[in-house]
């Protein structure tokens, strides 16, 4: 796990977030994730097509590149947002958070964490470095 938040963290500024809408795949950037209580986490609001998604199905893939390796992760996304001391760490760490509305009154402040994932890590050649799940 900690490979693959280094990754997202550290080596790319866009994360790419696929889940399906209907019948359909949909795409869309997401920012950085936040370590919280040994899980990565993601936010959003409750009000964006991409939660309404992940509600009726939330089995999604995050893709990511660092302009030499790419990462794959197949997972699901679980929704904690009454675990408020999630929310305060993810607030802590984006100073623009508060002020783009992600407060703990919000009730649209959705934080999201990674589980069952099945992550590959390859380069830009598609040579495999690493696999694992968490």
């Amino acid at each position: 796990m900690k490979e693959t938040y280094e990754f997202l963290k550290e080596k790319t500024k866009v994360n790419y977030v696929a889940t399906i809408d209907g019948d359909k795949p949909s795409l869309r950037p997401f920012g950085d994730p936040v370590l919280f209580d040994n899980k990565i986490y993601v936010l959003t609001n409750k009000t964006k097509n991409v939660f309404k998604q992940i509600e009726k199905n939330n089995n999604v893939c995050i893709v990511a590149y660092d302009e030499e390796n790419w990462i794959r992760i197949n997972c699901k996304l679980i929704d904690d947002s009454n675990n408020f001391e999630a929310k305060r760490a993810i607030i802590e760490e984006f100073d623009w958070a508060e002020e783009a509305g992600y407060t703990l009154d919000n009730p649209d402040f959705v934080a999201l964490y990674i589980a069952d994932a099945d992550v590959t890590i390859a380069d830009s050649d598609g040579n495999i470095i690493s696999t694992y799940e968490f």
